[in-house]
């Protein structure tokens, strides 16, 4: 399953059947920029920006959930293998409850995923450039987001996620950062990639981790070890104060390493996290 995950993450958005599709995009979802500068990995990447239904015609401030792989959150046409179709789900939340938020999509950077999305090297895959992309998202990027759009731009209105390598540069990034980013969501995490490293950067963090909220979900036969993985980080988190209550957790029978799982469960953890 581990090797099965590792070619899924090398392919994660080369598009293999090389279809043309249909952008499915919402209006209120907009491309900040196609070549946003990531100074601290010499490199350009696509940004993505979803906007609220009232954005355009009220003053209000809103919490911001920065997402990796932004190709697959919005539009089927740039996805790999569907979208999470973050777009509509969050109209929709819009319109029962008003609930909302801007969410933010970074592409991912095709062979450079597992680079970017790894804290720390893999004796086998390689990896490790996951500090200088979340130096990026802290440095450079959200500082735009708060210039640029009206923002609630403290630590307990801005999240971070993503899915299997996203959810384990999320984890780093929450703990490394944690007065940056006050809700963590981690859906099918890979935190296998560097599970000893995680774990001892958590415990040995001098962070303070006790106004965090962790969402973690996945499922049970995605991998031998995943439940094992996601019990060992929590346990971190523990350690480090973070509050049980402030943890959700749950494995499913019938998850599956995808984004039609994780467009599944994006409503209810957005609306747990908030």
């Amino acid at each position: 399953m581990k090797k099965f995950m590792v070619l899924f993450a090398l392919f994660f958005v080369l598009g293999l059947n090389g279809q043309e599709k249909q952008s499915t995009a919402q209006p209120n979802v907009k491309i900040i920029s196609e070549n946003f500068e990531m100074p601290q990995l010499h490199r350009k990447r696509r940004i993505w920006v979803y906007l609220p239904p009232d954005y355009e015609t009220s003053k209000k401030k809103y919490p911001v959930m920065y997402l990796h792989d932004g190709q697959n959150l919005f539009d089927d046409r740039t996805s790999y293998a569907g979208e999470w179709q973050i777009d509509e789900a969050l109209n929709k939340i819009f319109a029962q409850s008003k609930e909302s938020a801007i969410v933010v999509g970074i592409d991912n950077g095709g062979e450079k995923r597992i680079e970017e999305l790894s804290p720390f090297k893999n004796s086998k895959y390689g990896g490790g450039n996951g500090e200088n992309y979340m130096n990026f998202i802290v440095e450079t990027l959200k500082p735009y987001i708060d210039k640029n759009y009206r923002t609630k731009s403290r630590r307990k209105c801005t999240s971070l996620g993503g899915s299997s390598l996203g959810a384990l540069i999320s984890v780093y990034g929450g703990v490394k950062f944690p007065e940056t980013f006050g809700k963590i969501l981690a859906f099918s995490n890979a935190f296998w990639f560097n599970s000893k490293e995680l774990n001892d950067f958590i415990r040995n963090s001098k962070t303070n981790l006790k106004r965090q909220k962790y969402y973690f979900v996945q499922g049970k036969h995605e991998s031998e070890d995943m439940d094992e993985q996601t019990l060992k980080v929590i346990n971190s988190l523990k350690l480090r104060k973070v509050k049980p209550q402030n943890i959700y957790n749950r494995s499913d029978e019938d998850g599956k390493h995808n984004e039609m799982y994780w467009r599944r469960e994006f409503p209810a953890a957005f609306l747990w996290l908030n």
